[in-house]
């Protein structure tokens, strides 16, 4: 195996009934996970379209959109600052059907008064859904902005509840 093939970046497309999803990957770990209808995307020119790599993270997001999965057990390898990783990690931690305010997880990662860098990261986050930023709201519970838009952030959590009490 070349070490090219070692650092190929694969993409694909999944459909998911949220929209079809944007997912890739480096050496079969996740990279990034993107909502095609609001972000867009720009595949470098040494990207490859394969669906192959994708099939683990399409049967896991089938189960979770199926109410069947509550934790994802896929490889992920985002990238980003310590402190986005920090977040990215505490986010990680909300229950499946629980929400957290951004303070909550400021505090929960010791950085109580980074509210609105928490924030940054959240939106900076690269792989939603399995690193489920959508599970933070508002101090006073309202839905916040999401890469999705609200109405897919709303439709997470209102799956998550609904099996989450089932």
């Amino acid at each position: 195996m070349s070490s090219d093939t070692l650092t190929t970046t694969h993409h694909t497309l999944i459909d998911s009934p949220v929209g079809a999803l944007w997912a890739s990957s480096v050496n079969s770990r996740i990279t990034g996970l993107r909502f095609a209808a609001t972000q867009r995307i720009e595949p470098g020119v040494d990207w490859v379209a394969a669906p192959e790599p994708f099939e683990e993270l399409r049967r896991q997001l089938g189960e979770y959109f199926a109410g069947e999965r509550r934790e994802f057990s896929v490889d992920l390898q985002p990238t980003g600052t310590e402190f986005q990783m920090r977040v990215w990690e505490a986010l990680r931690e909300i229950p499946y059907g629980r929400t957290a305010a951004y303070g909550e997880l400021a505090s929960a990662i010791g950085r109580p008064t980074a509210v609105r860098a928490v924030g940054g990261a959240n939106n900076a986050n690269p792989i939603p859904i399995l690193i489920p930023c959508h599970r933070v709201i508002g101090s006073d519970g309202s839905l916040t902005g999401f890469g999705g838009g609200l109405e897919v952030k709303a439709a997470l959590l209102d799956l998550e509840a609904r099996s989450a009490a089932g």
